[in-house]
C-alpha cells in the first residue's frame, strides 16, 4: 500500500504506560488501531469523481485513535495503551498496487488484490499484526471502511462487528455511555468463503452483498486469539444528510469518544 504515492507510508505506534510499567497490573495491553489513509484515490481501482474529493477524510480513524490516546494519557488512566496508526495515501502511479497482484501480509497471509481501492483492511490488517508483537491483549480498530455501512447503518452511528462477546459487551457500554451510537453486525461462519482466493489465501474484496460484514471478516483473519472489536465509521466520520438533527454536517470526529470511554471502563475494572 501507498507504493503509488509520492510519499512514503508510515505505521505509526504511541504508548501510553499507564502505570508506568512495562504493562498494567493485570497484564491488560488495550490497543486502538486506525486507518489512516491521507488520501484514497481507490488507486488503478480508480473511484468516481463525484466520490473523491471527500476522500481526505479516509485519515479519520487514525484521528480518532491519536486524539483518544491523548486524552487517555492527560487522564492519567490507569491502564496500559497503544495507538497504532496505519498511515498511507492511496494514488495510481508507475509503481502502484494492481488488481491481480498477490501481497504477503505481515504475519506471512498471502492476499490475492481484487480491487486497490479496497486498501483500508489491507493496512489494518498489519496495524493488528504489529499491535499483536508488541503486546496487545485487546484490541478495536476504527476505519472508514465500505460505503456499504451507510447503507446498513447510515450517518449518525456506526456499523461494528467482533470476534469477542465479552470485550463486545465493553464496549458497547462504553459506547452508550459516551454518546458514541455503535451497532453490532454478525460474523456468520459461512460467509468465509466470500474470502477465498484461489491463488492466495484471501482475497481483499468480494462483490455483491454483506460489503460492511466481509470487511470486518477480512480483519478478523490477523486479529489472532485476541478480543477484538473493529467499528466501520465510514459513513458516520463526515455526515453529508442535512436533514439530520441529531449529527452535525461534516466531521464528527466518530469512535474518539468511545475509544476514551472504553478505556476508563477498562481500568477500572482492572483495579
Amino acid at each position: 500500500m501507498g507504493a503509488g504515492s509520492a510519499r512514503p507510508p508510515r505505521l505509526i505506534r504511541i504508548r501510553y504506560h499507564g502505570n508506568h510499567q512495562t504493562e498494567s497490573a493485570d497484564g491488560t495491553v488495550l490497543a486502538l488501531i486506525g486507518k489512516g489513509i491521507t488520501f484514497d484515490s481507490g488507486g488503478i481501482s480508480l473511484k468516481q469523481p463525484e466520490n473523491m474529493s471527500r476522500m481526505k477524510d479516509d485519515m479519520s480513524g487514525g484521528a480518532a485513535v491519536l486524539s483518544a490516546i491523548d486524552v487517555i494519557a492527560a487522564r492519567k488512566l490507569p491502564l496500559d495503551v497503544m495507538a497504532v496508526i496505519a498511515a498511507a495515501e492511496n494514488m495510481p502511479g508507475p509503481s502502484a498496487q494492481r488488481p491481480g497482484d498477490v501481497v504477503v501480509s505481515a504475519d506471512g497471509k498471502t492476499v490475492e488484490i481484487v480491487n486497490t481501492d479496497a486498501e483500508g483492511r489491507l493496512v489494518l490488517a498489519d496495524a493488528l499484526t504489529h499491535a499483536l508483537r508488541n503486546g496487545a491483549t485487546h484490541m478495536i480498530d476504527l476505519a472508514t471502511l465500505t460505503g456499504a455501512a451507510t447503507v446498513a447503518i447510515g450517518h449518525a452511528a456506526s456499523a461494528a462487528v467482533s470476534n469477542d462477546d465479552g470485550f463486545w459487551a465493553q464496549v458497547e457500554r462504553a459506547a452508550r455511555e459516551a454518546g458514541d451510537r455503535v451497532w453490532r453486525l454478525p460474523i456468520y461462519a459461512d460467509y468465509r468463503v466470500l474470502l477465498s482466493s484461489k491463488i492466495a489465501d484471501l482475497r481483499n474484496a468480494e462483490y455483491g452483498e454483506a460489503g460492511t460484514i466481509m470487511g470486518g471478516m477480512f480483519i478478523a483473519e490477523f486479529a489472532g486469539a485476541r478480543p477484538w472489536a473493529h467499528v466501520d465509521i465510514a459513513a458516520s466520520a463526515w455526515n453529508t444528510n442535512d436533514d439530520l438533527s441529531t449529527v452535525l454536517r461534516g466531521p464528527s470526529g466518530a469512535g474518539t469518544r468511545l475509544c476514551i470511554e472504553l478505556a476508563e471502563l477498562m481500568a477500572v475494572a482492572g483495579r
